[in-house]
């Protein structure tokens, strides 16, 4: 269903979210009080793939509100934001907008990966998601965390555990220890009740922590 008209976003939700809740609520006992509280929201995705993975470059170590605005001012440099068109652009007016000299660089390879066919966009839906990622790291500025984001939230892929996510191990901290500190290891011990929906529980996962959901 589109978002506003203005922005002509269109907004995709998961077909397997149901099923999945359904699962979760069947196998977890944490899940089946988490679950209800969060209602009808689920899982969103939205813009395209460039565009997305573009965002989360420039959002790298700086806060919510500063990276919306960079965005802001470099999604406003082009005419239509597009792998060759930011390949276009200068580095003073990239510099304007008030990205780093390295931000600008990584950028630049991002735009450089998608211009050229290095990332297989149309092979991505018939790929796993070890191969994705494979593809993804080797864009400057994309690290795994980075990869395993963008293969929850654009790709909507249902079974992505990302344990080095700071708020997924404080939540299954909260949520299953009683606050005490957890590990990968502990965090893939509770995700084995969580397959085949290891994104849809940690989606709930943050929500136990902050109600807001977080879009990309």
């Amino acid at each position: 269903m589109p978002a506003s008209k203005k922005t002509s976003v269109q907004i995709y939700t998961p077909d397997y979210w149901e099923e999945a809740c359904k699962h979760l609520s069947r196998k977890d006992r944490v899940m089946k009080r988490l679950i209800p509280k969060f209602g009808d929201a689920c899982l969103e995705s939205r813009g395209d793939a460039f565009t997305t993975l573009a965002r989360s470059v420039v959002g790298q170590q700086i806060s919510v509100k500063a990276a919306q605005s960079v965005w802001d001012k470099f999604a406003a440099l082009p005419r239509k934001l597009t792998p060759a068109n930011v390949l276009k652009l200068k580095v003073d007016d990239m510099r304007g907008a008030g990205l780093s000299a390295r931000k600008i660089e990584y950028l630049v390879d991002l735009a450089l990966h998608f211009d050229s066919g290095m990332v297989h966009v149309d092979a991505w839906k018939d790929m796993s998601d070890e191969l994705i990622i494979e593809e993804l790291v080797a864009i400057r500025g994309i690290g795994r965390w980075t990869a395993e984001m963008f293969l929850i939230f654009h790709l909507m892929r249902p079974n992505v555990l990302p344990v080095d996510d700071l708020g997924l191990l404080n939540g299954i901290s909260v949520n299953y220890f009683s606050g005490d500190p957890v590990s990968r290891s502990d965090a893939r011990d509770v995700a084995v009740a969580w397959a085949p929906y290891c994104s849809v529980a940690t989606w709930y996962i943050w929500r136990s922590l902050d109600p807001v959901p977080v879009a990309y």
